[in-house]
């Protein structure tokens, strides 16, 4: 607008102001054009998929609060169940801060290392109104609704781990156990699978929403956690049933309804890639559920209200990573599979080895994750109803590659994890006072109880 007023005036200037002036003029207005252009050619986030991607990011956090924390609860005793609710807010509401200050960073930062996001990005510098991100087609969304939803699954993944060792934990000691696994243990993986510069990424491993971040390392974490912590006071005498499998339906319920934002929103657009994840989603569930009744029916003779649960949430882990990568056929297959497999390990694996998993965090997301991430590496094949492999991609060679970013997976997790629990016993001890378990950690640790007589 500037150049274009000197123009509008330059022939009521003298001649000779106007020989002094044209060179000015001419470069400004050269100068002016390529950056009109650049401009004009920045790419505008379209405004429904930026609402889209707001409502997954919303229904992530329905996840968490009051999703997870119900069906948690609902499975310890009822002396325990605020000391659940409370460490699922608190741990997700923590995290939410550390993923501002510099999570974000750490797993998308920019930096073109394999392991590490950079700094760049601390204190979400550089990040504003106008900066976006960019989509899997050549659409793009404001930064400020990638951060967010990413966030979300970085609130929800650590607190995952919190049904691993329930009933016996310090809350101090599971908040700052959180935190530490999140900084060195999740931020590290989100980077490798899902940033371009990623070690996984570049392997070409699929994770569409979180097979491997998520789940494999919530339930990795978790069973160290449950070995480490020990066994609850009185386990395998005294009775520790769920206290209210009606929370514990509410709360996977929830679960269920949040899933939708979790895999359709990895899509990061309203477009087609949703929609089959939202199908997925759906189906692969349903059939988990009925699987599992299925499985106890054979083996107990009556099919539960907590294995329906279970399978519930073992059908949403497994098509997790594969929910916008696997056709709808291939969904129903994953579903029917995955259910026998989690319900082994919890009835038979589990009482074997003696381990004490309070919510079975690792029967059903550890070995869950696990099917998960290996069955998209086979389901993701066009003949069998998939997207298809990368050119020059066989189904051998990608079920190798996803193989092998579950045992990166696996041990990162697991060497760091074991890690950690031994820093955070050292400086605020991991167990509370056997007193204080046997009173319940609602009195004992926050002070107040969940129902009154």
């Amino acid at each position: 607008m500037q150049f274009s007023r000197v123009s509008t005036s330059f022939g009521r200037l003298s001649a000779a102001t106007a020989a002094l002036l044209s060179p000015v003029v001419a470069f400004a207005q050269d100068a002016a054009a390529p950056a009109a252009e650049a401009v004009a050619a920045a790419p505008v986030p379209d405004k429904g998929d930026t609402a889209f991607m707001f409502l997954c990011t919303i229904l992530v956090l329905f996840m968490l609060m009051p999703g997870l924390g119900l069906f948690y609860g609902g499975l310890v005793r009822a002396k325990n169940m605020l000391s659940v609710l409370m460490q699922c807010t608190v741990v997700g509401a923590s995290m939410m801060l550390v993923w501002v200050i510099y999570g974000y960073s750490f797993a998308f930062g920019g930096s073109e290392n394999a392991y590490f996001g950079g700094t760049a990005k601390l204190f979400l510098s550089g990040i504003s109104m106008d900066s976006t991100a960019a989509t899997f087609s050549d659409a793009v969304i404001p930064e400020y609704i990638f951060m967010l939803f990413q966030m979300t699954f970085a609130a929800l993944t650590p607190a995952l781990i919190v049904g691993a060792f329930a009933e016996r934990i310090k809350f101090s000691a599971a908040l700052l156990f959180c935190i530490l696994w999140a900084t060195f243990v999740y931020f590290p993986v989100a980077h490798m699978v899902w940033d371009a510069n990623g070690l996984l990424f570049a392997m070409g491993a699929l994770d569409f929403a979180g097979g491997t971040v998520v789940h494999i390392n919530a339930g990795v974490a978790g069973l160290i956690g449950a070995i480490m912590i020990g066994k609850r006071t009185g386990f395998g005498k005294d009775m520790m049933a769920p206290h209210s499998m009606t929370l514990t339906l509410v709360g996977a319920a929830m679960l269920w309804v949040g899933w939708f934002g979790f895999n359709a929103g990895s899509n990061l657009e309203a477009s087609g890639g949703a929609m089959l994840a939202t199908v997925n989603t759906f189906i692969a569930t349903a059939a988990a559920i009925v699987s599992w009744c299925i499985v106890e029916s054979f083996t107990r003779g009556k099919a539960s209200m907590l294995g329906a649960a279970s399978g519930m949430i073992a059908g949403l882990v497994a098509i997790t990573p594969a929910a916008g990568i696997a056709g709808p056929m291939g969904a129903i297959v994953m579903g029917l599979l995955v259910s026998p497999l989690c319900y082994f390990f919890i009835a038979v694996i589990k009482n074997k080895f003696g381990y004490d998993d309070t919510a079975d965090v690792f029967g059903v997301h550890g070995v869950g994750g696990f099917f998960g991430a290996l069955a998209t590496g086979i389901f993701a094949s066009s003949s069998l109803g998939g997207i298809g492999y990368a050119d020059g991609v066989t189904m051998g060679g990608q079920f190798m590659t996803q193989l092998t970013a579950v045992v990166i997976t696996i041990v990162w997790c697991g060497i760091v994890s074991a890690i950690l629990y031994k820093v955070v016993d050292v400086v605020v001890g991991l167990r509370v006072p056997v007193e204080a378990e046997r009173e319940g950690l609602d009195l004992a640790s926050h002070g107040e109880a969940a129902y009154h007589s």
